[in-house]
């Protein structure tokens, strides 16, 4: 098992966020070629409790679809792909919190499989958890072509086409 997934809204436990985060977590750490025994925490939530995070951490009192900690700080230095982690005595990439009522919104809006987009944020996440982000338009169109690419290998389609 790559996650332990932990379900403090009981509505994860009927959307299988367990197959769907582990399905995700192969699928994106298979097509960067880490190999080896890594572990990520998913969190099922709902807006209530991520608000409280996105707040507490972000300083942003709102509720969100995912957040994500890594467990320690692995950005690029300049835009660009980031290190890969090294394999170590410690395999934890970081913590993943997820709101089932946003995401389940943003679904609902975008006309999108609830599984498909939790898949998708499951895969953002862990790419922030690896040092990928979207601040800049450079490394926001990396992050979406490998997020793109790796829901592709799993038959989900392209999350940001209209």
């Amino acid at each position: 098992m790559i996650t332990d997934v932990i379900c403090e809204d009981p509505r994860w436990d009927d959307a299988g966020l367990e197959d769907l985060s582990e399905i995700a977590a192969a699928a994106t750490l298979t097509r960067l070629a880490l190999e080896g025994d890594w572990e990520v925490v998913v969190m099922g939530c709902d807006d209530e409790r991520i608000s409280v995070l996105n707040a507490d951490f972000r300083e942003k009192d709102k509720a969100t679809n995912v957040l994500s900690w890594p467990s320690e700080e692995r950005a690029a230095e300049k835009a660009g792909n980031p290190p890969l982690p090294p394999k170590g005595p410690d395999p934890e990439l970081g913590d993943i919190a997820i709101s089932y009522d946003t995401c389940a919104r943003e679904a609902a809006e975008s006309k999108k499989k609830f599984a498909d987009h939790v898949t998708h944020l499951v895969v953002h996440g862990i790419l922030h958890l690896l040092g990928y982000d979207h601040i800049d338009e450079k490394d926001a169109a990396l992050m979406e072509g490998l997020e793109t690419e790796i829901l592709g290998n799993l038959g989900i389609a392209d999350p940001y086409t209209i």
